[in-house]
């Protein structure tokens, strides 16, 4: 600054310009550009300005950004790229996903959320990762609230994992495993079977201290030809995606305190029909989402074993027989039929479908429940 004020006294006192400009190092048309706007604003003039382009080609006009607020405030719940998403269905040009951040970013509408780690393991953990629609179903109860009724609402949650698409959302009177049995039976009669299904180990998907946690309505899918999958207890995390799933009930179902049921069914169809999802390209769940080709016959008799398999039905206190021993199971099991593949070391294994409950020791007379994670 002090030399730039310098420089203009001594050109205001009529020194050779050009001479002026080589002993400053500057070029004539800074030169002047200092004059002029010394003689506009003076000495504040002489500051540097800002370089920022005060307009270009590709801002992004007032109408566009009004029409951007105007989305996110019918769906105050939906991320940039969704919005953006529901913007490009009625317009030709579409301004960038980062466009859309930062205009609503500025506007209020975006919610700067912490990085959680995730990780995953279980009592009952394959690691079975959907492949595609039906492979796996994961299954919740929506933490419950008071609806604008005072009724208390806790909705029953399935979800296909590979399509992202809401099967069930349920206002349930209970929790109880004959209401949610014949929830998973119309379930199965409308979409058909599922290759597993992934869930917590509450009630009545697990039973606390049972035999690899096991409960009647497990033991129904495993009948089934259902194959189980289980988070760590205490630990929601492991079944990340559902959980994320209830973020957005909680957020545009649980807030309005609506508990009608043709509510949720609304809200379930525009979820899976119109709402457009990060993780599937921006499209709707219902453009991947199929019926199963495994077809629900109905719950069988009983379990089938192939030969050289043995046998032996549970009793009802849990209990079968075997080499004149009665060996405690589990009560979950009863009237079923489990298998036990006789080994010539001892080590006879016990199986219920196609899950190894754990091998009879021989030699003490005793069942040895297989190793679970913890």
């Amino acid at each position: 600054m002090n030399q730039r004020m310098e420089f203009v006294m001594r050109a205001l006192a009529k020194e050779n310009f050009r001479a002026l400009c080589r002993e400053y190092g500057i070029s004539a048309k800074t030169g002047y550009k200092w004059m002029v706007r010394f003689e506009e604003y003076g000495r504040g003039g002489l500051a540097d300005e800002s370089r920022r382009p005060h307009s270009h080609s590709k801002a992004l006009s007032e109408g566009v950004v009004c029409e951007m607020v105007r989305l996110k405030k019918l769906k105050p719940d939906w991320g940039p790229s969704k919005i953006r998403s529901v913007y490009a269905r009625t317009h030709l040009e579409v301004p960038s996903e980062s466009s859309f951040k930062r205009v609503l970013d500025r506007a209020g509408w975006v919610e700067h959320r912490p990085r959680v780690k995730r990780e995953v393991a279980g009592r009952i953990f394959q690691g079975a990762r959907a492949q595609k629609a039906n492979d796996v179903w994961t299954v919740d109860f929506k933490g419950w609230w008071y609806g604008s009724e005072g009724r208390r609402c806790e909705p029953l949650t399935v979800r296909d994992e590979f399509s992202r698409y809401v099967l069930e959302l349920r206002a349930v009177p209970n929790s109880r495993t004959e209401t949610v049995r014949d929830c998973f039976e119309n379930l199965f009669q409308k979409h058909g079977l599922p290759g597993a299904i992934r869930s917590d180990n509450g009630t009545p998907f697990a039973t606390r201290n049972a035999l690899l946690g096991l409960s009647r309505l497990s033991v129904w899918w495993l009948v089934l030809g259902i194959d189980l999958e289980r988070g760590r207890p205490g630990c929601p995390q492991d079944n990340s995606a559902h959980e994320r799933f209830h973020l957005d009930v909680a957020r545009e179902v649980e807030k309005r305190t609506q508990e009608q049921q043709a509510f949720l069914d609304e809200w379930r169809r525009e979820y899976n029909e119109e709402r457009p999802h990060q993780a599937l390209g921006q499209r709707c769940p219902a453009q991947f989402y199929r019926n199963s080709e495994r077809r629900y016959a109905g719950t069988p008799e009983d379990v089938v074993y192939k030969w050289p398999i043995q046998t032996r039905k549970v009793q009802t206190s849990g209990h079968v027989s075997w080499e004149h021993r009665s060996i405690w199971l589990s009560g979950a099991l009863r009237g079923w039929s489990v298998g036990i593949e006789a080994s010539p070391g001892g080590q006879s294994k016990i199986w219920f479908g196609r899950l190894l409950l754990g091998h009879i020791d021989e030699t003490a007379g005793v069942f040895v429940p297989v190793v679970t994670k913890p």
